[in-house]
């Protein structure tokens, strides 16, 4: 929900409320099926941390949630706001939360100027914050300064004019609403081009497991060639199968799709597939070589996919 219209989310909610009741259920699942329940809502190492998590939780907390701040941090993919969230919320612990609104909310009132994007800053307003909540309402004010920055001290055109802060609102008093809080710019988005190889032979499809730290981890797709440009020669593609080991079949022939995009938090994407009908079924060579293994189209269904791979295959 900190990425995700809730509307967007509660289906998938929902389906991991059910398929995975208990903790010591979620943790018994294997990766590749949890990965699948989460298909389609991007962040899938939110789903692996998880899942480590429960099995974290499993084996070392005898399947019990803790209850500390200090502990929760001890968990893969629960940082410091997650966990204040959390202490404070579920375990009334006198711990204050950061988020973007309380970031605003700060800055005004009280004229920080650090740049709240810079790590070193977060100290400073998590200081001056737990100074600030209430030990018998730690859970209240947490959410009321959250709500507060969302609903009266918004990014742009706070209502200003009827707000109980405004006396002693050192941004409003100084004219620097617009100026707090101070953010350096992110990075701008780098575009990547993707060309997907769609090898088919017979009524299977090959596709791979992605591995190493980049995108998608633990997800499934095709042979991939990245590039600098948004399209592949045809001839190309004919090396590119050649070189593992394969014939196209040329009687067969397929256009390239138009090209499909989608945006990550920093980066673009641009892919377009390529479909081949191989003559015979590619080598075990190549197939150990890429991670390529052959798929029937149920299994391929059932197989965790970015949903970039999942929208080609839902219109091909």
């Amino acid at each position: 929900m900190q990425q995700t219209r809730v509307k967007q989310g509660l289906p998938y909610y929902l389906d991991f409320t059910t398929s995975y009741p208990t903790v010591q259920e979620l943790a018994a699942a294997p990766e590749d099926e949890v990965l699948r329940h989460w298909q389609g809502l991007g962040y899938y190492s939110r789903a692996r941390n998880m899942h480590h998590t429960a099995q974290q939780l499993v084996s070392e907390y005898e399947g019990k949630f803790p209850t500390t701040y200090t502990e929760l941090l001890k968990l893969r993919g629960v940082g410091q706001y997650t966990a204040a969230a959390i202490a404070s919320f579920a375990f009334d612990e006198k711990v204050a939360v950061l988020d973007g609104n309380v970031f605003r909310v700060l800055s005004r009132v009280f004229g920080l100027t650090q740049d709240i994007a810079a790590p070193a800053s977060r100290k400073v307003f998590q200081q001056l914050a737990d100074t600030l909540i209430p030990a018998d309402a730690p859970a209240e004010f947490n959410q009321a300064i959250m709500e507060f920055g969302a609903i009266q001290c918004t990014p742009v055109k706070p209502d200003c004019l009827f707000c109980p802060l405004q006396p002693q609102c050192y941004a409003f008093q100084h004219g620097m609403v617009a100026e707090l809080p101070v953010k350096s710019k992110a990075k701008a988005a780098r575009t990547r081009y993707f060309h997907y190889l769609v090898l088919r032979h017979a009524d299977t499809v090959y596709m791979r497991k992605r591995t190493g730290k980049d995108i998608w981890q633990g997800l499934y797709d095709f042979a991939l060639t990245e590039t600098d440009s948004t399209e592949l020669p045809a001839q190309d593609v004919v090396r590119q199968v050649e070189a593992l080991g394969g014939t196209v079949a040329t009687d067969r022939a397929e256009e390239p799709s138009a090209a499909y995009r989608h945006v990550l938090s920093h980066q673009k994407l641009e892919a377009r597939f390529y479909p081949v009908h191989l003559q015979a079924a590619l080598p075990a060579s190549a197939l150990q070589e890429l991670g390529l293994i052959a798929f029937s189209a149920a299994e391929v269904e059932g197989l965790p996919k970015p949903i970039l791979i999942t929208n080609y295959i839902s219109k091909s």
